[in-house]
């Protein structure tokens, strides 16, 4: 039983930052905006939580730190296409460029340094329960500020006048341009969101998952979260799902080489990103069903006329 609750742990720790990621990256496409530059993203928040958190002695900080340099990041690739209009699909991949390049720069000097993880909660007599105190109540408050995450854009975005126009943005930006809403204003504010979420992301990987600075940390997982993204169709309780798939296959992986399973420890690694490419095959089988819950305006520039 001690060994499931681990397993299960882990699994909650690995989805954690796929989870940040696919909900801010699940709200720019909703405003009809592709950004590809996740993982650009996620490991600069990576760099400055970890740098904040080591020269303050903050974790509070930390955190900021990388939801600010996050929402940074994708405000340089707001002015790239909302406003100098430059392809949305070249800029998120240069995007992820060039964050890997200034995480690498900026965290030389913190290379082999390591910050204690951030404190788990502990709720008196909950926590202390057996297998449901350590599996649902025992984590650290970004655990439970993913979740709330999820539950508060699906709010927004079915429950609010300001989801409401974010989503009309990116059915159809003509029309919302029409009847008079700021398209390039919704946009913009929906990417800084994004870019805060993914440094959250990266945050977590750097001061809870492996509470150390390693260049490249974040190891695709911003990929993982794009296709999250449209494993979900959109909706913020299949990212739920999806991030917590895709973190149990990570998991699953790391406890079979610890078991001794007969397989190659390079065949094992590549299970997570094996699992995303088949599961974006089936899903792209139903046309149909993709179709209809993408956005219609997803990753169209925006024009506007007078």
């Amino acid at each position: 039983m001690d060994l499931t609750i681990l397993i299960l742990q882990g699994i909650i720790v690995a989805a954690t930052p796929l989870l940040f990621a696919a909900i801010g990256e699940l709200v720019v496409e909703k405003s009809g905006v592709l950004n590809l530059g996740v993982e650009g993203m996620m490991i600069v928040g990576a760099i400055a939580g970890f740098a904040m958190t080591i020269e303050s002695g903050s974790h509070l900080l930390g955190l900021v730190a990388a939801a600010t340099a996050g929402a940074a990041t994708a405000a340089i690739f707001a002015v790239l296409t909302q406003f100098l209009m430059s392809n949305q699909v070249a800029t998120g991949l240069a995007l992820t460029i060039f964050g890997l390049g200034v995480s690498a720069l900026w965290g030389q000097g913190y290379s082999g340094q390591s910050t204690a993880p951030l404190a788990r909660l502990h709720i008196p007599v909950i926590s202390d329960l057996p297998i449901v105190g350590p599996l649902l109540f025992s984590h650290d408050i970004l655990v439970y500020l993913s979740v709330a995450l999820v539950v508060g854009v699906a709010w927004f975005l079915n429950r609010t006048r300001a989801g409401l126009i974010l989503r009309a943005v990116g059915e159809s930006h003509s029309s919302a341009h029409a009847i008079g809403y700021p398209v390039v204003k919704v946009r913009f504010l929906a990417l800084l969101f994004g870019g805060a979420c993914a440094g959250l992301g990266g945050a977590y990987l750097s001061l809870v998952q492996t509470p150390l600075w390693v260049e490249d940390m974040t190891a695709g997982r911003g990929w993982i979260a794009l296709a999250i993204v449209v494993f979900a169709t959109w909706k913020p309780g299949r990212a739920f799902a999806g991030a917590y798939l895709f973190g149990g296959v990570t998991v699953l992986q790391l406890h079979a080489q610890g078991f001794g399973v007969g397989i190659d420890a390079q065949y094992l690694s590549m299970l997570p990103y094996v699992t995303t490419v088949v599961v974006l095959v089936i899903i792209s089988r139903d046309k149909a069903r993709v179709s209809l819950n993408a956005p219609a305006c997803l990753g169209k520039p925006f024009y506007a006329s007078s």
